[in-house]
């Protein structure tokens, strides 16, 4: 049985597309739940929060937008006034006048963490065998492989890019903490989420867990779903 009509935006992150979502989606529908996966082009801010807006444009009714990873700064960034909820997944949410990479940097490296640079078109790529070391270290090889086929590279313009008034500050939040991630460190997504009041649930789990905790990142999702429907 449905919720009510809240619809599920889902966003991806660097390195991803919508399928790293599906897991969460067959889950979503199962619940009665609306869901769908918003295509980012990842060549800049700007560009991401415009496609993102594009989705939301096709929707009726109140949507509750879930990001993951970089997503997080794209979510927050939106204007679109059908957004009640905002659910951060292992991710950076940066306040009025920070980047992207003021806040991935503002934590230490994992020992495991890819070293990362942009090729000669701007374009960073996520290495082949980081995706089992440290994007998705709890997935299976078939996951790890299929991660790899598709991942979409992120422009260096993407997190250069100041933000201003983040819809963080104007709407309610929550946030899946993984602790055991290697890309975002786990004290930075304690501080973000913080300094956001969002409500905040913290699991084992690694920097994708739409693929390998779909669950708990579900659970989530329906929280916020449900807070919006119960108005």
């Amino acid at each position: 049985m449905a919720l009510g009509n809240v619809s599920v935006v889902l966003v991806h992150g660097a390195w991803a597309d919508g399928s790293s979502w599906s897991k969460v989606i067959n889950r979503l529908n199962e619940q009665g739940i609306r869901a769908v996966a918003a295509p980012l082009p990842l060549t800049s801010l700007s560009d991401d929060v415009a496609a993102l807006d594009r989705t939301l444009e096709r929707i009726d009714g109140p949507v509750v937008v879930a990001g993951h990873a970089y997503a997080g700064a794209v979510i927050g960034a939106t204007r679109a006034a059908n957004v009640e909820a905002l659910v951060y997944v292992a991710a950076l949410a940066p306040d009025e006048g920070e980047t992207v990479a003021d806040v991935f940097h503002r934590g230490e490296a994992h020992a495991q963490a890819p070293q990362l640079a942009p090729d000669r078109h701007g374009r960073i790529w996520l290495p082949h065998d980081a995706f089992a070391s440290a994007f998705a270290q709890d997935a299976t090889p078939e996951e790890w492989a299929v991660l790899a086929a598709v991942q979409r590279p992120i422009a260096a313009a993407c997190i250069g890019e100041a933000v201003g008034r983040p819809l963080w500050r104007d709407r309610p939040s929550w946030f899946l903490i993984a602790e055991r991630d290697r890309l975002i460190a786990p004290a930075t997504q304690h501080f973000t989420a913080q300094r956001m009041h969002a409500q905040v649930r913290s699991y084992q789990a690694d920097h994708t867990p739409m693929v390998t905790a779909p669950d708990a990142v579900t659970e989530i999702i329906v929280e916020a779903d449900r807070s919006i429907s119960s108005r």
